[in-house]
């Protein structure tokens, strides 16, 4: 009798394993799509215009635009063509850039030296449609910080901000690209 119980159980799991891969094989409704074409929404052409900024730093605008460019040349099979020719625009603008503290060097114990600094950069994006005016999606909270090491050369400390500003500007460019294309 102990074989007959062990053969039933035998058929059980089986029955149960054929029914578990049936399951995996016809999937949960979820599928990647391929981000070089855009889901639910057709972008024949697009226009990445310069970012408006706050910042006093020279090319800091720039540096963002070439970001936000590049991930989408290098991702994408969307044309970027000029404002004037592109089925959709791509604006954004830099809203705040601050700076704090992350750490200290106490020298003496007269006063404090900041030794590095947080730079938070917030932006606001949208994606419009230039022939109905009506925008696709729109965020303007999207945020991001790096980290920078500050010097007694203020030179070193400029090129230190600059290397967190195009970390922040590549961060913010992936959400960018990853919102206008939608994966899921």
């Amino acid at each position: 009798m102990p074989n007959s119980n062990f053969f039933k159980y035998s058929i059980f799991n089986i029955q149960f394993s054929i029914l578990l891969s049936l399951i995996f094989i016809s999937g949960c409704g979820y599928n990647l799509q391929d981000t070089r074409q855009p889901k639910r929404i057709s972008i024949p052409s697009l226009a990445i215009p310069l970012m408006a900024s706050p910042s006093s730093n020279l090319g800091f605008e720039g540096d963002f635009t070439m970001m936000i460019r590049q991930e989408f040349v290098s991702h994408s099979q969307v044309p970027l063509v000029s404002k004037d020719q592109a089925a959709m625009v791509l604006i954004g603008r830099v809203v705040d850039i601050k700076t704090e503290a992350l750490s200290y060097k106490i020298t003496d114990g007269t006063f404090e030296v900041t030794t590095s600094r947080w730079l938070k950069i917030k932006l606001a994006a949208k994606l419009l449609d230039r022939a109905t005016g009506k925008v696709i999606w729109n965020d303007d909270k999207m945020e991001e910080k790096a980290s920078f090491a500050v010097s007694p050369d203020p030179l070193k400390t400029s090129y230190n901000q600059r290397r967190a500003t195009k970390m922040i500007a590549k961060l913010l460019a992936e959400r960018i690209y990853l919102k206008t294309m939608e994966r899921f």
